[in-house]
This record gives structure tokens, C-alpha cells and sequence, in this order.
């Protein structure tokens, strides 16, 4: 096929609304990722890139977990791709995120600093790892101090680390033991930094700096005696241990990634139905607060409690459609620990929230009910 039909294809499906001509012309997208020069000269056409501002966005927001996947793994190379898709991504869960932040070109500087201050560790471990970063990331990583990111950063040996960057990472190695092992490898180390951080490390490890730096084991050696107690008093034992998320820190981040999809006019009803169906309660309910313009806190009021009906008001008020509100209570309270209650009595009450009255009647009641007086 030629490229001008294949323009007009991607055109036409570009111009249908049904689910399966959506699908077709987000995969067809992802094939032309693999097509070789040819396909990069398509997607730079105007009538194309004209295509991608208009619609990706949307396209990839109602899309499922499966072609968000493919997608980030297609894109992570592409030079042609929207930013505004590419940090979408860069957002997503971890697998859907982690090839883009790796290698997306394009990421610049202020994009992957932004991740490191908005996005889980394991973002932003992804964020230390990715080959070349420039020294205004390499601050921020320094800056923050998280021990799994500041490792992840020595083991990069592509990273632009100055000699000053270097020596923070030294310091942090006496309190972080598993800095010291990538550390003690690194090609910018020098002989000052081996000298000090062969106080810290373990015995194959200082044979290794003996070898590598040609040191006096002798020298170092006495110098280790009059700083191990110190040494292991600052020590933490449990360095090695797995990475846990910091607490919130997961919520915060879809939060953000709400109020960006919001800002983009991107925020829709399909998508709070794909977070449950993904099982993600917490995207559900700030999307269900940000569509209706709810606070978060009566939403979570509505969930916890034994009337489902409030959840079935704040629904109708962001314009879900009463057919969808039966799948939406299942998921809710398989979630959420059985809640909202009351059983199908409960549900059956509900269904009385998508009565013949308009989204914002809905709303306003929802807020009156959730918070009586």
C-alpha cells in the first residue's frame, strides 16, 4: 500500500466512532512503528501529524492495558511522537511506563525531573537508569536522596556524573550499603573516593579497590580500625532489604496523572470503567472527584458507606449511564472490602439515581445527601 493510501486510511478510520475502528487505527499506528523509514516520513506527513494532535490522546486514554503496553514499547524509540502522549505514558503502571522512560528521545531533562518529583520509586528508579541523562536529572536524583534511585544512579554508568556527584555518592555509600558494590565498579572513580569508601565495604570488595587502585592495604587497613566502630554505627542493616513504595506515594502519582488528563480535556467516564476494570480504586474514585467536581473526601465517604446510592448519584453526575452502574458497584466493592453495602436492596435503590433529571441535579444532590445539614 501506498503512503498516500495508507494515509487515507488512517484518515478514515480516524473519522469513525465505533470502538472497533478506534482499536484498529491505534494498532495500525503501532504496526507502522515497525515499517521502517517509509512509515516515518507517513507519520511526519502533515495530514498525519495533524491526526495524532487531534485524537491520540483520546485514543490512548480509552485504550486497555494490553495496547497501552504495546504501544510504549512501540513509541519508545519514535521521534515523531506527541509529547503529551509520550509523558502520559512515562505515567502509567511501571510496565507500561518503563520503556518509554528508558529510552523515548522524546523525554528531555525537565520531563524526567518532573517524574523523579511526581512519580513512584520504581518510576524513578526507571528515570536513573535511562542511558545518557544530563546533569539537571542527576541533581535532582542527588537532591532527593531516595537509597534505591541514588543506587540505581551508580550503576548508570552513562549518566553525566561529575566529580562532586561522585563524592555524594560516597558519602551516601556509608549509610547505604547497597550503593557500594555499583560504586566500587564505577569508571569515575577516583583514587581519593576509593581510599574512602574502602572504609565501608566488605572484604571482596576491598580487594578488589586494592587491585584496581594499586592501594596500601596496610594504610587503609589501620585507618579501617579507627573508624569501624563509627562506621558500623552509621550502618544501616536493612539497606538490602526489597524497595517499599513510600506510603501515598502511589495515590499522589495518579492524582497527578488525573489532574494532567483532566488539563487535557482527556478525562472522560470510559476511563474511571477502565481504572476499575485494571483495579485501580484509587484512579477510580480522584477521576469520579475530578470529573464531578467532587472533594475527594465525599467520594470516599460514598464508597465506604452502606448506601450505595450516593456512588450511583456521584455516577450519574459525571454522565455514566445507568446500564454501566451495575458492573461499576460490583467492582467497586470487590475492591473495597464488600462496600458500599447494602446488598441488592441497596443496589436496587440506586438504580433510582439515573432518574429523568439532567447530570448537574445529580451532582448537586450527590454533595446535599453526602454531607447532610
Amino acid at each position: 500500500m501506498s503512503l498516500a493510501a495508507k494515509t487515507d486510511d488512517l484518515l478514515n478510520l480516524a473519522r469513525s466512532r465505533a470502538p472497533a475502528d478506534r482499536e484498529r487505527l491505534l494498532l495500525s499506528i503501532v504496526d507502522l512503528c515497525d515499517a521502517g523509514d517509509a512509515a516515518a516520513g507517513l507519520m511526519t506527513s502533515q495530514p498525519i501529524q495533524a491526526l495524532l494532535n487531534s485524537i491520540f490522546m483520546s485514543l490512548v486514554v480509552e485504550a486497555e492495558r494490553d495496547i497501552r503496553r504495546r504501544l510504549s514499547e512501540k513509541l519508545s524509540s519514535a521521534q515523531w511522537a506527541p509529547a503529551a502522549l509520550i509523558n502520559v505514558l512515562a505515567l502509567d503502571d511501571i510496565e507500561i511506563a518503563r520503556p518509554v522512560i528508558a529510552g523515548s528521545p522524546v523525554l528531555k531533562d525537565h520531563d524526567l525531573v518532573r517524574l523523579l518529583v511526581e512519580a513512584t520509586i520504581e518510576h524513578q528508579i526507571e528515570v536513573a537508569r535511562r542511558p545518557n541523562i544530563g546533569p539537571p536529572v542527576v541533581a535532582a536524583i542527588l537532591q532527593q536522596s531516595e537509597p534505591a534511585v541514588l543506587t540505581a544512579l551508580a550503576g548508570n554508568v552513562s549518566a553525566a556524573l561529575s566529580e562532586h556527584d561522585m563524592q555524594r555518592l560516597v558519602k551516601a555509600a556509608e549509610r547505604t550499603a547497597a550503593l557500594r558494590s555499583p560504586l566500587s565498579r564505577h569508571p569515575a572513580l577516583s583514587d581519593d573516593l576509593a581510599r574512602r569508601l574502602y572504609l565501608w565495604v566488605g572484604q571482596a570488595l576491598r580487594q578488589s579497590l586494592v587491585a584496581r587502585f594499586r592501594l596500601d592495604p596496610t594504610e587503609l587497613d589501620a585507618a579501617l580500625a579507627a573508624s569501624v566502630r563509627e562506621a558500623h554505627a552509621g550502618a544501616s542493616l536493612e539497606e538490602d532489604d526489597p524497595v517499599l513504595a513510600r506510603d501515598g506515594e502511589r495515590e499522589e502519582m495518579e492524582r497527578r496523572l488525573i489532574a494532567k488528563l483532566n488539563g487535557a480535556g482527556q478525562l472522560r467516564a470510559g476511563y474511571l470503567m477502565r481504572a476499575l476494570k485494571e483495579g485501580r480504586l484509587t484512579l477510580f474514585l480522584a477521576g469520579l472527584a475530578t470529573l464531578g467536581r467532587f472533594e475527594e473526601t465525599q467520594v470516599r465517604r460514598a464508597v465506604d458507606s452502606d448506601r450505595p446510592e450516593l456512588l450511583a448519584l456521584a455516577c450519574a453526575a459525571v454522565g455514566i449511564d445507568r446500564s454501566a452502574f451495575p458492573t461499576i458497584l460490583t467492582k467497586v466493592r470487590e475492591l473495597n472490602g464488600g462496600k458500599p453495602g447494602g446488598g441488592s436492596e441497596g443496589a436496587r435503590r440506586a438504580s433510582g439515581a439515573f432518574g429523568p433529571f439532567e447530570p448537574h441535579i445529580a451532582g448537586a444532590a450527590f454533595r446535599q445527601t453526602v454531607n447532610p445539614g
